[in-house]
């Protein structure tokens, strides 16, 4: 084995879980299975490749789609048994075309009132803004007909700059004129297109608190 795996727990098929995650949004986009070969060939590459268990072969992800990922960052557990990839994916990480594989959902059974539900709740404003950049990497990579989010990035950087500035505007006049239900509603709109903005040009929320926490401290 590599020197520089030996922190990694291979197991008994020589494979370790890697989960892909998407660098800007977070949304978890897949989970595949890699041996050092294809560790290897990720390093050496910049691109996600895994070992298939069903063909028994290296796979290179979007070799044939063309929907590629690029690696920003590799981290691995406390056990070592687990990696998790951070990319910037280059269309849907899902062969059904869907931008992430983890599209089906179950509910919780927990009772209305629980420490469970309250966590929740306390938690929804943040939960929302997540939902948010989610959907809106979903439109950038899907781009469902019809989306005003894929028509804005359809349309490219010069529209998604105008809403921004419109936006950003329209703000400012609500403030002036003491309106806070429009305040609300337009500060919500930039907020928005700013993140939608941020998409475009492969920002992050996280690289924009890194930022703000810098400044904190100085």
């Amino acid at each position: 084995m590599s020197t520089q795996f030996e922190a990694i727990r291979f197991d008994e098929q020589g494979l370790v879980p890697a989960i892909v995650q998407d660098r800007q949004s977070k949304a978890v986009l897949m989970m595949a299975y890699m041996n050092e070969e294809s560790l290897q060939k990720t390093l050496e590459t910049g691109e996600t490749w895994f070992w298939s268990r069903s063909r028994q072969g290296l796979w290179n992800k979007g070799a044939t789609s063309g929907h590629t990922q690029k690696v920003k960052e590799l981290r691995y557990d406390c056990d070592g048994d687990t990696l998790l990839i951070f990319v910037d994916p280059q269309g849907p990480a899902c062969h059904n075309g869907t931008y992430t594989c983890f599209e089906g959902r179950i509910d919780l059974l927990a009772e209305e009132g629980s420490e469970g539900d309250k966590g929740s709740e306390s938690s929804y404003e943040y939960h929302v803004l997540s939902q948010l950049i989610e959907t809106i990497a979903t439109r950038d990579m899907e781009r469902p007909e019809g989306a005003y989010t894929t028509y804005l990035f359809e349309k490219g950087v010069d529209k998604i700059l105008k809403k921004v500035g419109e936006e950003a505007g329209e703000v400012i006049i609500a403030a002036k004129n003491r309106d806070p239900e429009e305040l609300r509603n337009e500060s919500a709109d930039l907020l928005y297109h700013l993140l939608v903005l941020w998409r475009e040009q492969g920002l992050g929320l996280d690289q924009v608190i890194d930022i703000l926490k810098q400044r904190h401290t100085k």
